[in-house]
């Protein structure tokens, strides 16, 4: 009998990207939520780091290294990306959480909970534009909203290949991607008329442009055209924001009224 190492020359099941935007400074606390998650069974692995198939874009602009990660994920053929950002600490069974999702394969873009780092502090999920943030819930209530942020989001990534299909190519770092996501950040005016400007996030911007280009649609979620509030916070998924100094906000746990009596 000779020993030998058999390899499968097959195509991976690349079922999953976890992608993290980095400046390149993470808490300590971050880095062992991140590496601390109780792993589902039979979850599809590619040990390029540990466990998974990561990919960090480090010093890059925020909409740039989303742009990256979207290019990596549409040219792996994942079939799901996980945002996962550097000030967010995850409890030890986020992906236990989210695998659920990919497994009943019902809901395109899920979000965990998380709040402002900010004393009080407001949740970061939002009905609407410019009225601040969504606060008719409970913990561990599934609240359907129509703005998420990209803490922690699981998202299918037929939205992005919808996406990217019809968004301008760009050249960054002498890489070829395309604006799948962007920063709004626009001004206008004259000293005659007077002057305006518009900043924004990437995550609402997407938002809006999945909304306003019907995207769901493109992508071969029909069910979800229509919907006023088409993005899922799952609640029992718990997340902490922690800044530099250590503080996880929100301080002193979720407000009394967000808890259930």
């Amino acid at each position: 009998m000779i020993n030998k190492i058999d390899i499968n020359k097959g195509k991976w099941h690349n079922r999953i990207l976890i992608a993290t935007p980095a400046t390149g400074l993470v808490r300590m606390e971050w880095v062992h939520a991140r590496y601390s998650q109780i792993i589902p069974t039979n979850w599809s692995q590619v040990e390029l780091t540990q466990w998974i198939n990561s990919y960090v874009p480090m010093q890059y602009l925020l909409p740039d290294a989303e742009n990256l990660i979207a290019k990596v994920a549409i040219e792996g053929d994942f079939e799901w990306v996980l945002s996962i950002e550097q000030d967010n600490v995850l409890p030890k069974n986020a992906f236990f959480k989210i695998n659920e999702y990919m497994k009943e394969k019902k809901v395109p873009i899920v979000s965990g909970l998380y709040f402002t780092k900010s004393n009080p502090p407001e949740p970061i999920l939002y009905r609407g534009r410019g009225n601040g943030a969504f606060e008719d819930w409970k913990l561990d209530d599934k609240v359907w909203v129509d703005g998420i942020p990209f803490g922690f989001t699981l998202m299918h990534t037929s939205i992005l290949k919808a996406l990217w299909d019809e968004s301008p190519e760009y050249e960054i770092n002498g890489q070829i991607t395309r604006r799948v996501f962007d920063l709004p950040d626009k001004n206008w005016g004259s000293p005659e008329e007077g002057y305006g400007a518009i900043r924004g996030t990437t995550d609402l911007a997407w938002c809006t442009r999945i909304m306003e280009n019907n995207i769901f649609e493109k992508a071969g979620w029909k069910e979800y055209k229509n919907k006023k509030y088409p993005f899922l916070v799952d609640t029992t998924i718990n997340i902490g924001h922690i800044d530099n100094n250590g503080r996880v906000f929100p301080l002193g746990g979720i407000p009394n009224k967000y808890l259930k009596k």
